[in-house]
């Protein structure tokens, strides 16, 4: 929600005790020690508070920004799903964008809740780099035709993949056996092989037909920012 929206709902609220006797705006002025001009030209949206006015306003007014939300908007933002109370646990699929990008998941990014037992999720060993751990640990994405072709046979078009967030080193999980990841790239994520060659990490397909790819380590980053998680878990609709 944009500043200027956060402005016009708290002049609502205002008007709506002016306007039942319960406040003046001189009163406000004396309060907040602005000038009653000051308070009138922002009362009647001939001018904007500074970020400063605008706090010094709330709390003269006891109120916080959630009291200037939508609670409909509010409702479709919440990070959701409470811990569950069964053998198993709750795993949202989304959008490759949401997974490489958001820290925390989103009702109006959900595009399916899915199952796992805890007993699985719980034998998976993370390996952080980094700061993570506010991070959403296990998030679902579906792979298109091609990520999927690029992967075969461990992948094919439409597979659903599970991904370990909280694992974003490229120290192997398995002795001998290389890791799939979900790699941030082109605002989304693709699914590969991963190494690192100086300042640059390679993505290697496993199907050879398909190229491989070199994303640069941005300067202040490191490795371990391009790399979403590790595949843990693929499921493939037959």
């Amino acid at each position: 929600m944009k500043v200027r929206i956060l402005q016009e709902n708290l002049r609502k609220a205002l008007w709506k005790r002016i306007d039942a006797g319960e406040i003046t705006g001189l009163k406000l002025a004396d309060l907040t020690g602005f000038k009653q001009a000051h308070i009138s030209n922002f009362l009647n949206r001939k001018r904007s508070l500074s970020i400063e006015g605008f706090d010094n306003l709330l709390g003269v007014a006891r109120l916080s920004v959630l009291d200037l939300l939508d609670p409909n908007d509010v409702n479709k933002r919440a990070s959701i799903l409470p811990p569950s109370e069964d053998e198993f646990e709750n795993v949202l699929l989304v959008q490759g964008e949401i997974a490489a990008g958001e820290r925390l998941v989103t009702n109006e990014t959900v595009k399916e809740i899915l199952k796992f037992k805890k007993s699985f999720l719980k034998r998976l060993r993370p390996a952080m780099v980094g700061a993570r751990s506010d991070w959403r640990r296990f998030v679902m994405v579906k792979v298109d035709a091609r990520e999927g072709m690029s992967m075969y046979p461990r992948l094919l078009p439409g597979a659903t993949v599970l991904i370990d967030r909280h694992y974003n080193s490229l120290e192997p999980y398995r002795k001998g056996e290389q890791n799939m990841y979900a790699v941030r790239k082109d605002g989304g994520c693709t699914i590969k092989y991963v190494e690192r060659s100086g300042d640059n990490l390679v993505l290697r397909p496993q199907n050879q037909d398909y190229p491989v790819a070199v994303l640069p380590i941005e300067e202040g980053k490191t490795y371990a920012d391009l790399i979403v998680g590790r595949v843990c878990h693929v499921a493939i609709e037959t």
